[in-house]
């Protein structure tokens, strides 16, 4: 397949759980246009649905008012999502890692650390009111 010069997708979105599969089809749909394999794009929906849900439980605090952005930027070799939302910010220093969170037989705060794993990149800029989770998945390696 022949890979796409640079392209620009946005979806503005209202925070609401039942949007999520609303945003795994704009994610799956550009994925598969750039010609990710089908496991490239189960990672990227899987930290795309991730991102968006601790979005809507976290930063909003499942404010229905609020709204989610996702940009996603193609180019030659990569996959870039930035997903963006004004709602609190966090430390994702102070989190806990899946061993400690295993170890205290914790529900829950694994998201990040799983977004890390399946993902090539993955990097915050986190303001209250300002939070942006920037994630980048290669094309080499998924085909």
């Amino acid at each position: 397949m022949k890979k796409k010069s640079a392209n620009i997708f946005t979806l503005n979105i209202p925070s609401r759980t039942d949007n999520l599969e609303i945003i795994r089809e704009f994610i799956i749909g550009i994925a598969k246009k750039f010609g990710f394999d089908d496991e490239g794009i189960s990672e990227i929906e899987l930290a795309v649905d991730e991102a968006c849900a601790n979005v809507i439980k976290h930063a909003y605090n499942y404010d229905e008012n609020k709204k989610i952005d996702i940009t996603v930027e193609t180019n030659l070799s990569k996959l870039t999502i930035t997903i963006s939302d004004q709602g609190r910010g966090f430390d994702p220093g102070k989190l806990e890692s899946p061993e400690q969170r295993l170890q205290k037989h914790a529900r829950g705060g694994l998201g990040i650390a799983l977004i890390k794993k399946v993902m090539d990149e993955v990097s915050f800029d986190l303001h209250p009111g300002s939070n942006h989770v920037k994630m980048v998945k290669y094309i080499s390696n998924s085909n």
